[in-house]
C-alpha cells in the first residue's frame, strides 16, 4: 500500500560493516532481503549503510545538511534505524554509533530507537533496572566488568550471594554469543579471567533450569503483535536457534500481557521486542530489544512465512506513521484513520 500522506521515502539502517562474507550472506538471507522487500511494499527504499557513510555539514548550525554516501537526505524524507552494535569485532564502531545517534537526533531526524534508550537497552542490567517494576519480575542479575584490576578479586563482594549454577553472558552482546554456565566461584573466576582479555562486562544470573522456554513478544504500536517461542534443543542449556532450539509462533500467554503493557508504557516507541523466560512455574522478564531482529522460524511453511512478512510490514508501517505524526501533524495516515474509525 502506498501512503500518500507522508513524505517519508527512505529507511536507512546504520549497521557496522564488519561482517565476514559468510556471515553477511547468512544475515542477508535471514532478514535483510525481507526487510528490503517489505519496505518496497510501502513505497520506501531500504538501505543498509555503515555509520561512516553518514556525513553532516553544520557550517550553518541552524540548517545542518546530512548526507549518506554523498547524497543529501532530510528529516522529512529519511528515517534512520540504528542501535549500538557491540560484538567484539564491532567495538571499533561503538563510539561513533553512540555519538552519531545524538548528532542525527539533534539534526532533527526521527529515530525509532531513541538515543536515551541506547545505553539502557545495550546493557542487560541497565535494561532490567529500568523495567524493575514490571508485573513479571526481572531475572536477578549481578554485573561485573572484567577489567585490568580483576586480580584484586573485588568482584567477589558482588558475587558472594550468587546462587549456583549461574547463567553467565556478556552484558552487551547479542545473538546468544558468549553464554556459559558457572557451577561455582572457580568457574566465575575463570570466566572473568577470559573476559578480561577484552575488558568485557559480564552478567551473572540464577540458572532457571534446563527446560526453560523463551517467549519473545514482538510489540508494535504498544500491543503484543506476534509471539515467538523458543524451546531448548536436546542437551542445550538455553533456548536459542543456534543451539538447536525449536522455534514457532504462538498466541501470547495471558500472563505476559500486563507485563507487555507496562513495558510499552515505559518505552513508548513503535516497535520493540520483550523477551520473557518460563521456568515451568513462573515467568521472568529477560530483556528488551528496541531493534529485535525478525526472522522466519519456519521458512518452508507458507503461513509462517506470511506471518513473518506481516510482522515486518506492520513494524515499518508503524515507523512511517509515527514519522508522519511528527512531521505532518495535520495529516492522518491510513493506519491512523483505520484505527480512529474502528
Amino acid at each position: 500500500m502506498t501512503d500518500t500522506t507522508s513524505t517519508l521515502r527512505r529507511l536507512c539502517w546504520l549497521f557496522p560493516d564488519r561482517e565476514s562474507t559468510r556471515t553477511n550472506a547468512k544475515w542477508k538471507a535471514s532478514f535483510w532481503d525481507l526487510y528490503s522487500e517489505v519496505a518496497k511494499d510501502l513505497d520506501l527504499t531500504f538501505d543498509r549503510v555503515a555509520p561512516e557513510a553518514v556525513t553532516v555539514d553544520a557550517l550553518d548550525v541552524h540548517h545542518p545538511r546530512t548526507y549518506v554516501d554523498g547524497a543529501l537526505v532530510t528529516p522529512q524524507d529519511t528515517v534512520f534505524l540504528t542501535s549500538p552494535y557491540t560484538l567484539p569485532y564491532q567495538s571499533v564502531d561503538a563510539f561513533n554509533q553512540f555519538t552519531l545517534y545524538s548528532v542525527l537526533e539533534q539534526a532533527g531526524f526521527y529515530l525509532p530507537h531513541p538515543t536515551m534508550f541506547a545505553p539502557i537497552g545495550n546493557d542487560k542490567l541497565a535494561t532490567l533496572l529500568y523495567f524493575k517494576d514490571c508485573p513479571l519480575p526481572p531475572v536477578p542479575t549481578v554485573r561485573v566488568t572484567a577489567g585490568r584490576d580483576l586480580l584484586f578479586d573485588e568482584y567477589m563482594t558482588a558475587t558472594a550471594d550468587l546462587p549456583y549454577p549461574a547463567f553467565v553472558k556478556p552484558a552487551g552482546w547479542m545473538a546468544a554469543r558468549g553464554i556459559n554456565l558457572a557451577h561455582d566461584s572457580h568457574d566465575v573466576r575463570g570466566l572473568l579471567s577470559l573476559a578480561q582479555g577484552g575488558d568485557t562486562t559480564l552478567v551473572f544470573q540464577p540458572y532457571l533450569g534446563k527446560g526453560t522456554i523463551d517467549f519473545r513478544v514482538y510489540v508494535v504500536d504498544g500491543r503484543a503483535h506476534t509471539t515467538l517461542v523458543r524451546e531448548p534443543g536436546e542437551g542445550a542449556i538455553y533456548p536459542q536457534v543456534t543451539t538447536g532450539a525449536k522455534a514457532y509462533y504462538t498466541e501470547a500467554p495471558a500472563e505476559l500481557l500486563p507485563a507487555v503493557e507496562y513495558c510499552a508504557q515505559r518505552l513508548p516507541i513503535p516497535y520493540f521486542c520483550a523477551d520473557f523466560l518460563y521456568d515451568g512455574e513462573r515467568y521472568w522478564l529477560s530483556e528488551i530489544e528496541p531493534d529485535g531482529m525478525i526472522f522466519c522460524p519456519n521458512p518452508g511453511d507458507p503461513a509462517t512465512a506470511e506471518a513473518t512478512r506481516t510482522l515486518v510490514l506492520d513494524r515499518f508501517r508503524a515507523y512511517r506513521d509515527q514519522h508522519a505524526v511528527i512531521f505532518h501533524p495535520g495529516l492522518r495516515t491510513p493506519a491512523v484513520l483505520e484505527e480512529a474509525s474502528a
